[in-house]
């Protein structure tokens, strides 16, 4: 027994080894080529990044006239527009993308709080969204940033191009309106907990596991200890009321839903989710954006929070973990298509 649990002891340490090994390279490497930054918010007048675009195109497509003729009427509008300040109401795009913890809330909330001291009331926000869910608290922290600005009545879009899915969701139905690409993720309103239990495994070798609680229910299903039947029925009740909580929140902002038909942690595709009234619309986020440069001023915001080594070598860690989350996504697509 002491020979197996040396084994098992000297294998655990080359892989854990191995492991962080890998991830102080990736970290180290990631951290070289990431320029430092100070913490602040940075803003990118959409507008002109699309002008730029076009005319760096046009300039490849016309004629030596053609190009000529442009450069002068361009000259002529841009001394028109410095004469007269833009009274065109005004988009803010977010851009939100989640994993596990999400940790972009940080920077979520920053983003908010400025959007919020300058909005007049003919402005909007438009939040290009990225989420398959993940911890309760930390996304129901997330749908709450977007809650303050549809508190404040400024209209709130939500754009999912590829997932909003579980605590996803749970962000996207704060929106007053949510457009969505044909084969966007939306849905899966439900709440999962699943963990290992090692509690056979060491009793076959004859290791013994204690576990001291004051209160009855401090601590109920666990990893090491043997399960029993009430433990289980409190995890079970436990879920069942954030599942109650998550509910009303979409209730509150969807109210037309059938809840009983769409809060069965099922998730569904563009096309399909519009047709339950997860979605308003069948739109990316580009078509979105793009239609609105002509009649508004669009101003893209990021706030960027300056991280410690440590805590970007961590990140890296959670980005495996959440490419593996994406991946079971993924799964789910593939095995959904005809072969």
């Amino acid at each position: 027994m002491t020979e197996f649990f040396f084994d098992y002891g000297l294998f655990l340490a080359k892989v854990v080894t191995v492991v962080l090994g890998a991830v102080v390279v990736i970290g180290v490497a990631a951290a070289a080529g990431r320029k430092s930054h100070q913490d602040g918010l940075e803003v990118e007048d959409l507008n002109k990044k699309y002008k730029t675009l076009a005319g760096v195109l046009r300039k490849a497509v016309l004629n030596k006239e053609e190009r000529k003729k442009e450069a002068k009427e361009e000259k002529k509008r841009a001394k028109a527009e410095a004469k007269q300040p833009s009274v065109k109401p005004r988009s803010f795009v977010i851009h939100f993308k989640g994993d596990l913890k999400a940790s972009a809330v940080p920077s979520l909330r920053e983003e908010v709080s400025a959007v919020l001291d300058v909005a007049r009331e003919q402005d909007e926000v438009i939040v290009c969204l990225e989420n398959h869910g993940g911890m309760v608290h930390e996304h129901g922290l997330a749908a709450s940033q977007l809650a303050r600005i549809r508190d404040r009545g400024i209209p709130l879009i939500v754009c999912v191009d590829k997932v909003a899915a579980s605590g996803g969701y749970l962000m996207a139905c704060v929106a007053s309106r949510i457009y969505a690409a044909p084969f966007a993720i939306l849905g899966s309103i439900g709440v999962l907990a699943q963990i290992p239990n090692f509690n056979r495994m060491l009793d076959e070798h004859g290791v013994d596991f204690e576990q001291i609680t004051a209160g009855k229910y401090k601590r109920t299903v666990t990893m090491f200890g043997k399960n029993t039947d009430e433990d289980r029925a409190k995890l079970k009740e436990e879920l069942e009321d954030v599942h109650t909580l998550f509910k009303a929140a979409v209730s509150k902002y969807r109210p037309d839903l059938d809840l009983d038909k769409i809060a069965t942690g099922e998730h569904w595709y563009g096309t399909r989710a519009l047709e339950l009234g997860l979605a308003d619309e069948l739109r990316t986020s580009d078509e979105v954006l793009a239609e609105r440069v002509a009649e508004r001023d669009l101003y893209a915001l990021r706030y960027r929070i300056r991280q410690p080594l440590q805590k970007r070598i961590m990140s890296n860690v959670d980005g495996v973990l959440e490419k593996a989350d994406a991946a079971g996504w993924r799964r789910k697509f593939e095995s959904r298509l005809p072969r």
